[in-house]
This record gives C-alpha cells, sequence and structure tokens, in this order.
C-alpha cells in the first residue's frame, strides 16, 4: 500500500467489518481496499499479508491461496457494494418499485461523484482475468445475482418479460458505470433517462 493510499478513505464502510478484528478480517479488509483499488494481478501476497499485520501462516491458514481470498473478497463485495449500497439503498428512496428502479440510478450518480469511485469490482475482474478464469466465472456469477434484484423489482412493478428487462437494465448499468469512469458526470442521468423508456417499453409489451 503506497503512502497515498494509506491516508485515503477506505472503501469498506465501517460497519462492514463492525465488531470484528481477527486475522481473516483484517486481511479481507486489506484485501478489499487493495484489490478495489488496483484490481488483483497487481496486489501480491506479501503486501497482502504486511499490509494486514498477520504472519504468512496464518494467512496461508485461512485463505490457502490468493484465489482463495480473491473469492472471499467478491462475496464480500457483493453484500456491502449490490446488497447494502445498490439495493438497499436504492429500495430505501423509493415508495413504489418504479421509484425504487429508477433510484439505482440516483445511488449511481452519488456514487460516480465520490473521489474514491471505483467502478464495479465484478466487471473490473472479469475483463481483468477473463471468463473462462475461476475468478472471472466467480464475477459472472455476482453480476447474475445483479440482475436477479433487479428481475424482482420488475415483478414488483408489474412489468411485462421481467428477465428479459433485467438483462436489458444491466446493460444501462454497466454502460454507465464506464461511462462514469470516462469522466461523464452525468452518465447516470443519461441512463436514467432511457431507464425510463425501458420502463414503458416493458409495460407496453
Amino acid at each position: 500500500m503506497t503512502a497515498n493510499e494509506a491516508a485515503s478513505p477506505t472503501l469498506l464502510p465501517a460497519a462492514a467489518m463492525a465488531g470484528r478484528d481477527d486475522p481473516v478480517d483484517r486481511i479481507l479488509s486489506t484485501a478489499y481496499e487493495l484489490f478495489s483499488r488496483r484490481g488483483i494481478r497487481d496486489v501480491g501476497v506479501n503486501e497482502l499479508i504486511d499490509s494486514s499485520g498477520v504472519s504468512k501462516a496464518t494467512f496461508y491458514r485461512h485463505f490457502p491461496s490468493k484465489d482463495a481470498l480473491v473469492l472471499a473478497f467478491l462475496e464480500l463485495r457483493d453484500q456491502v457494494w449490490t446488497v447494502d449500497l445498490i439495493v438497499a439503498e436504492a429500495r430505501r428512496r423509493g415508495t413504489t418499485a418504479e421509484e425504487r428502479l429508477l433510484a439505482v440510478f440516483d445511488v449511481f450518480g452519488d456514487w460516480f461523484k465520490r473521489e474514491d469511485f471505483e467502478a464495479c469490482t465484478f466487471i473490473n475482474v472479469l475483463l481483468e482475468m477473463g471468463p473462462g478464469h475461476p475468478l472471472g466465472m466467480a464475477s459472472i456469477g455476482y453480476l447474475s445475482r445483479i440482475r436477479d434484484h433487479i428481475q424482482a423489482l420488475a415483478e414488483e412493478a408489474g412489468l411485462n418479460r421481467p428477465e428479459e428487462f433485467a438483462r436489458s437494465w444491466h446493460i444501462l448499468m454497466k454502460g454507465s458505470i464506464i461511462s462514469a469512469t470516462e469522466g461523464d458526470i452525468l452518465a447516470s442521468k443519461r441512463a436514467q433517462q432511457m431507464a425510463r423508456w425501458l420502463i414503458e417499453h416493458h409495460r407496453s409489451l
């Protein structure tokens, strides 16, 4: 971890590890920061061990390989980012299923403005490792779980062909993340406008 990274705000919310301070949690917290910011291949096991303050024996007792740690990180990312940030916050902001769907892009808009905006880890890992690698395959699975959340909202909204809707909606989500990474500060608003059209289309089918 560089001095700048050490001084920067942490990506992992404090509540995610509240009351937990055993070696596994320190390793996971360190991995969350390093993998989210820099990807998988750029972060070595020795750096993970040094930054988490555990011994090599302790590290390998809990995570027999780097890939095992990455899989645990992806699971934590799904809970912290997909469930606790995107889905829960969108549900909190909307009073109807349709409003909750559209609120996804309001949540994205706030996320895109953060100085520590790190894009979508699942997309990043998939592109970095490839769809045939176990970590790429795991990322595909977590991306599918995101679509499941969207499909559930579409079903609550009474939209036609909710699975097809979720796939199209997910394209808007992923596209807006990439556009925000390029520097488009209005990416979430553009995606939200197209999302309104998509909702109307699936009401009229």
